[in-house]
């Protein structure tokens, strides 16, 4: 059984988030709180596996879920933290990874009625892998693209492709095993990509997310 405390100053939606983990028989909603204050209580009541937050909260509706975030990375290292926000902006999901992406995921609200989405987020975070919402991705490397001269623009199609796999924190098997190509195949690919990029020390997943976030946020995208 997974536990959860959810985190969000929307009565509708700490209602959703609720009614659409209810229907999964291995996950247990242990509390809903408005603010980070509560919640961190929460967390200390109920040691849950997970917590899934907002972005903007109360007292000021800036970033204090990422702060809440940040904060449980020192106090609560096992616990692992799905932040759901409305903004694609590079900036917040770098403050998230900023000391690491184990245990941390970032959602789009607007994909998150799709129960098995938030359901396979959670279940990653508390797995300690990482996920970053294809959505944002796809944005990141689509601006990037865009730029003149940008190094993203001599990758290939399949390299680009690869990379937004990487910047979802997808091991090399996993990525594999998504595209339908071989491992050896990935590591050479992958091997192309750093070493265009300038990232070619990429021995662990994560700090290929963050070098490849850092990169792409080069030039945000807006949204």
């Amino acid at each position: 059984m997974i536990t959860v405390v959810v985190a969000d100053d929307s009565f509708l939606v700490l209602e959703a988030i609720r009614s659409l983990l209810a229907e999964e028989p291995g996950v247990e909603v242990v509390e809903a709180c408005s603010d980070p204050h509560t919640a961190r209580a929460a967390i200390d009541a109920h040691d849950p596996d997970a917590l899934v937050t907002d972005i903007r909260m109360p007292p000021n509706g800036e970033d204090e879920g990422i702060v809440l975030a940040n904060e449980l990375r020192n106090s609560h290292p096992e616990l692992g933290v799905v932040v759901l926000s409305q903004y694609s902006d590079p900036r917040y999901s770098l403050e998230l990874l900023a000391d690491g992406s184990d245990r941390r995921a970032y959602l789009l609200k607007d994909r998150v009625h799709d129960r098995n989405q938030l359901l396979g987020a959670i279940r990653a975070v508390v797995r300690g892998d990482s996920v970053v919402d294809p959505k944002v991705v796809d944005r990141l490397i689509r601006a990037r693209g865009r730029a003149e001269h940008s190094p993203v623009a001599q990758l290939t199609p399949r390299e680009q492709q690869i990379l937004a796999e990487i910047a979802q924190g997808k091991s090399n098997a996993a990525i594999a095993e998504a595209l339908h190509l071989t491992k050896r195949a990935v590591e050479k690919h992958i091997h192309a990509i750093f070493m265009k990029l300038g990232f070619s020390d990429a021995a662990d997943i994560s700090r290929r997310v963050k070098a490849t976030l850092l990169y792409l946020a080069d030039e945000p995208a807006d949204g």
